[in-house]
């Protein structure tokens, strides 16, 4: 290797190591764009329906936030703390009764048999491993009080600073990029933004649906602390496959506490819910959401887990759906596709006559400057009129 390529080899380590280092941060600042990139989406659909100024729109889209956030902090959360603490205190006692009952089981089961029947302590304790490793990490980032709060402001304020000006801070973004790859970059901007909106809308309309199933559905069976169970299933449902699944937890211990059928009908409950979420809910309201297979956004999920705690799970999706348009678009198209075999392999290569017409190579296509590629002037010029337009 050359002088040079070393060079750029070396800076390309150190600049993985510093966004290593730095993982944590850039999570908080891409839950940030999310923040902004939801209102801003608001605020465009008010200035189209309205006809009022961006400005305006802006000042709406905030106070209708900070109008949700008083009515759900006001009417919501002092039931649900009240009944959070009940939760508290029945969960462990529905899985005492769970564990007496699995005990009282033992007596009738043969002695061979005896083993294979679970222990809820042992199940606990080992999952508590993994429990920890899941929700490690980065989880002490925002472990503290004042951490978590200290973080939540820092969403919140860059999240309101993007919202006022996008196109210098979407601007800027492009400009890391060579000018031949500016317009690219600014479709693949375009299209992510769509996705994130889609998404969002549908995640707040699943929510708020399977929050108040929940809570009509357990009010009707007798399950106590209904709305505590009905709010956190909503907001479990944020994460998907996952979080659905934590949610039932809490409501079937407490329905232990007075029968076994009561459970079951509790899981019964559930699993109509999520059916009919997964089957009629989700495709109406996602419906022009990026296409994403169960498999790899549970693989997904345990990967930003991993790497992030629990606010990588949190934000598995919108990363999903983010890190899935960039791979497709820039890796796959762009990289992958117009790759063309190297000479020497050709002799060996497929007698298929499409194998022979394949796309140029990258520098031939779509990598190749363009007769008017868009400069920095261009760049802001641009953003500022679509901004106009829209």
């Amino acid at each position: 290797m050359k002088l040079g390529e070393w060079i750029a080899l070396l800076a390309l380590v150190a600049s993985i190591y510093i966004l290593w280092q730095i993982k944590d941060v850039l999570l908080l600042v891409f839950a940030a764009v999310v923040l902004a990139n939801s209102l801003n989406l608001l605020a465009r659909w008010l200035r189209k329906k309205l006809g009022i100024q961006r400005s305006i729109a802006v000042l709406i889209s905030i106070g209708l936030l900070v109008a949700a956030l008083v009515v759900f902090f006001q009417i919501i959360v002092p039931s649900f703390a009240k009944q959070l603490q009940e939760i508290y205190v029945l969960v462990p006692q529905g899985i005492r009764q769970l564990n007496t009952w699995i005990n009282s089981v033992d007596d009738v089961v043969p002695d061979d048999l005896e083993r294979y029947v679970p222990d809820v302590d042992s199940l606990i304790q080992q999952a508590m491993p993994f429990g920890n490793r899941l929700l490690g990490g980065s989880f002490a980032f925002f472990s503290t009080s004042l951490g978590s709060l200290l973080n939540v402001l820092l969403i919140v304020v860059l999240g309101l600073m993007m919202l006022v000006n996008p196109p210098a801070y979407r601007g800027g973004f492009i400009r890391l990029f060579p000018s031949f790859y500016r317009r690219r970059v600014e479709g693949i901007l375009e299209e992510c933004e769509s996705s994130l909106g889609s998404w969002i809308v549908g995640a707040m309309i699943s929510m708020s649906v399977i929050a108040a199933l929940s809570t009509v559905g357990l009010s009707i069976i007798g399950v106590k602390a209904a709305l505590a169970n009905g709010v956190l299933a909503g907001l479990l449902n944020f994460i998907p496959n996952l979080g659905p699944t934590f949610s039932v937890i809490p409501p079937m211990a407490i329905a232990l506490l007075d029968s076994p059928i009561k459970a079951l009908l509790v899981l019964g409950l559930y699993v109509a819910i999520q059916q009919f979420e997964s089957n009629l809910l989700t495709p109406y309201v996602m419906s022009q959401q990026v296409n994403l297979l169960p498999a790899v956004t549970l693989l997904a999920q345990v990967f930003f887990a991993t790497i992030f705690g629990f606010w990588g799970l949190l934000l598995a999706l919108p990363l999903i759906v983010v890190c899935q348009i960039w791979i497709r678009r820039v890796l796959v198209e762009d990289i992958m596709d117009p790759w063309k075999a190297p000479p020497h392999t050709k002799n060996r290569a497929s007698q298929d006559p499409q194998a022979d017409a394949a796309p140029a190579i990258l520098t031939e296509t779509i990598l190749q400057p363009t007769d008017n590629p868009l400069e920095p002037d261009d760049l802001w010029a641009d953003a500022n009129d679509k901004t106009k337009e829209k």
